[in-house]
């Protein structure tokens, strides 16, 4: 659906170029939930707001469900961006007009709907994300969660084929952005829409993505499934981002370790295999003693997944190895 052929982008401040994105390729299929990643100034936004030509291109290629937008000319962007839906971190909705005719603007723009018509897409759209008891309210008598539905709402107006999210949960509180992802997880499986989506909390990409790009000063430094970057980061800023989501001090954890005996190692599960109960079956066939120094079990998107760190003492050191290694689970040797 989307395809960036070595695109980037720099600002001229003072004479000066700035790069804000450098030369990336990225490629997300039609119906992902992609993720975009990276701290303030990383290049996330400017990614994004390529895609539907709010920023301009310095070179490179962008060609959306087979179409080169980057040779687009006014009308041609006008229509194109009318596939395009787009929902902010602060809701950017008109304070002056109601919720109904929140929604109703783009279609207005757009000028190929009757009165009637749009009334009744309007109405369609408030049910689906409940908010029809609200039509005839103004933004300031709505929480921030039910601002942001109605954004959801306004951005689906025109049918898109692609929704953009410009940090849509970062303004709401832990509850709010709960409801607002699963929200955003039912529009994608019912109207099988792509969904770009950048923040810089890795708890919204594992709820929610099924691909993530990790950015940092502009580069695309990881990229790949979730389950893949957030279970087994390679890049030091997707470690970082992990950690913080995880709460996890590697220092603190080193100087705790340092006084266990045995040998160290991490164990990840997913799917089915965080359910079964390996480590007593390891442990009686080879004869070797465990301690569970840390663990998580959690869920990415609609998958199970569980990190165990354990010490092994005494038995079959070995054996156990290899039979750790011949079940479903990654093994990382530790110490």
């Amino acid at each position: 659906m989307i395809n960036f052929q070595q695109v980037h982008k720099a600002y001229r401040v003072n004479g000066e170029e700035i790069p804000a994105l450098q030369p990336t390729d990225l490629h997300i299929d039609r119906g992902q939930v992609f993720g975009i990643i990276g701290h303030s100034g990383a290049g996330k936004s400017t990614l994004m707001r390529l895609i539907n030509r709010l920023e301009e291109p310095s070179g490179g290629r962008i060609d959306i469900d087979g179409e080169d937008v980057t040779a687009l000319d006014a009308n041609g962007l006008r229509r194109f961006r009318q596939q395009v839906g787009m929902i902010f971190q602060h809701f950017n909705l008109l304070s002056s007009k109601t919720v109904a005719n929140n929604v109703a603007m783009p279609l207005q723009l757009a000028g190929d709907m009757s009165g009637s018509q749009i009334a009744q897409r309007v109405s369609e759209l408030l049910d689906r994300v409940g908010l029809t008891e609200h039509a005839d309210k103004y933004p300031a008598q709505l929480s921030g969660g039910q601002k942001q539905r109605v954004g959801i709402a306004r951005a689906l107006a025109t049918r898109p084929k692609i929704l953009l999210c410009d940090e849509a949960t970062s303004a709401l509180d832990p509850q709010t952005t709960a409801s607002v992802l699963q929200l955003l997880a039912e529009i994608n499986r019912e109207l099988n829409l792509t969904i770009v989506l950048i923040t810089h909390e890795m708890d919204v990409i594992r709820r929610v993505c099924d691909r993530v790009a990790v950015m940092d000063a502009g580069i695309v430094v990881e990229q790949g499934a979730v389950a893949d970057v957030f279970l087994h980061p390679q890049h030091p800023t997707t470690k970082r981002f992990v950690q913080e989501s995880e709460q996890i001090d590697e220092n603190e954890q080193r100087d705790d370790f340092a006084h266990v005996q045995g040998c160290i190692l991490r164990l990840t599960f997913q799917g089915e295999a965080t359910y079964a109960p390996l480590l007593g079956t390891v442990a009686r066939e080879t004869g070797v003693d465990y301690s569970i120094l840390a663990g998580r079990i959690d869920r990415i998107k609609d998958t199970p997944y569980g990190q165990l760190t354990l010490a092994l003492t005494g038995g079959d050191l070995a054996a156990a190895l290899e039979r750790f290694k011949a079940a479903d689970v990654h093994l990382e040797v530790l110490r």
